[in-house]
């Protein structure tokens, strides 16, 4: 028996080294190790032997199984890797083609207009800054003049980290913190714009928990409410592609500027819908939506940064990314921006080729 066994193992051995596909292997897997398979049968015959034979000859047919086993695994690794060679060399992609719009993605609109205020900001000698948007305690609240009884700081408005930490850990409430980070890292003058990812406890048509800002910063010697007023005036007026946008200025308070502003512009309505741009005043179509936030930066936030505030002064505004893209864009939901619906997205993305610039045009 043992000249059989040796012979079989090296039958089966030879044959599954020149299986030629997969389907002839599978076809010797059966053969061999199938229910009917000759070395199942030989398996079989253990329990008719005496114990002296089954001492001697188990170990023989069970190594000639393992030995089938491994050389048939083998075989299949290396047949299944030479036919995914054969797949790829055979689908080969031209990287010189044009782009094929009607297949291609589309760029979601927060990005398109987080692109569409970097250019705009740049032309007015803004840099991008970024930030983390895991926070700590003194840079999100304490160095922007937050108090420690300020609502903001309450759970129910913001995401705490759980563990220990130096100090309390959050997920950034605004880019705010962007701000104390360049005022703490770089010598004034400053202007820098600060896009992101910001997050609070709320949802709605018009919240969700994750949503993006845009804030502004300038510092420098002489600033003044009149700066203020003219940069966003300008921004919207570039932003909105109109001429006759006209802002109105509501005193207001943020514990970061003083004094602050809320900052309205004016709409029309035209079948139906609000349209930006026209003076309400003018106008019995028409009214105010509010769009900013803005205000002098506080002594308190300049010195909190290491600066003397009756050197320098400067002047803060921010806005949500996802509010602009709605009402440039005429969306009505902001928690259809994080479905991921593909209609939605075909409907209101943008071309990747559709970059934005003062020249061509910032919007579509």
């Amino acid at each position: 028996m043992t000249t059989d066994l040796d012979q079989l193992r090296a039958d089966l051995l030879a044959s599954i080294d020149v299986a030629a596909g997969l389907d002839a292997l599978e076809t010797l897997r059966v053969h061999a190790l199938g229910k009917q398979g000759v070395v199942t049968g030989l398996l079989k015959t253990l329990g008719g032997m005496s114990p002296e034979e089954r001492q001697s000859e188990g170990p023989r047919i069970h190594g000639l199984r393992e030995s089938v086993t491994e050389a048939l695994a083998q075989r299949k690794a290396l047949l299944e890797r030479a036919a995914l060679d054969a797949r790829l060399a055979s689908e080969t992609l031209d990287m010189t083609l044009p782009v094929d719009a009607a297949a291609s993605g589309t760029v979601h609109p927060v990005s398109q207009v987080m692109d569409e205020l970097a250019e705009i900001f740049a032309d007015l000698g803004f840099s991008v800054a970024t930030g983390p948007e895991i926070e700590d305690d003194w840079h999100n609240f304490t160095a922007l003049n937050i108090p420690e009884t300020h609502p903001a700081r309450a759970m129910h408005d913001t995401f705490y980290l759980a563990g220990e930490h130096e100090r309390p850990m959050v997920l950034r409430t605004h880019t705010s913190p962007v701000q104390i980070r360049t005022m703490t890292s770089q010598q004034p003058p400053i202007r820098i714009i600060a896009p992101g990812r910001v997050y609070r406890s709320d949802s709605d048509a018009t919240h969700t928990p994750m949503f993006h800002q845009i804030e502004g910063l300038v510092i420098d010697k002489g600033i003044t409410l009149g700066h203020l007023k003219w940069t966003l005036e300008t921004f919207l007026k570039a932003f909105f592609e109109r001429d006759d946008i006209v802002l109105r200025l509501r005193p207001s308070y943020f514990p970061f500027t003083e004094p602050s502003a809320e900052v309205d512009v004016g709409y029309t309505v035209i079948n139906g819908k609000r349209v930006i741009g026209g003076d309400p005043r003018e106008s019995e179509n028409g009214g105010w939506m509010e769009v900013l936030g803005s205000g002098m930066v506080h002594p308190k936030v300049i010195a909190a940064a290491g600066l003397d505030p009756a050197e320098w002064q400067g002047f803060a505004f921010g806005t949500g990314v996802d509010r602009l893209a709605m009402l440039k864009y005429g969306m009505d939901d902001l928690r259809a921006f994080f479905d991921g619906d593909l209609r939605w997205l075909k409907h209101y993305g943008f071309s990747a080729l559709d970059v934005p610039t003062l020249s061509g045009g910032v919007g579509a």
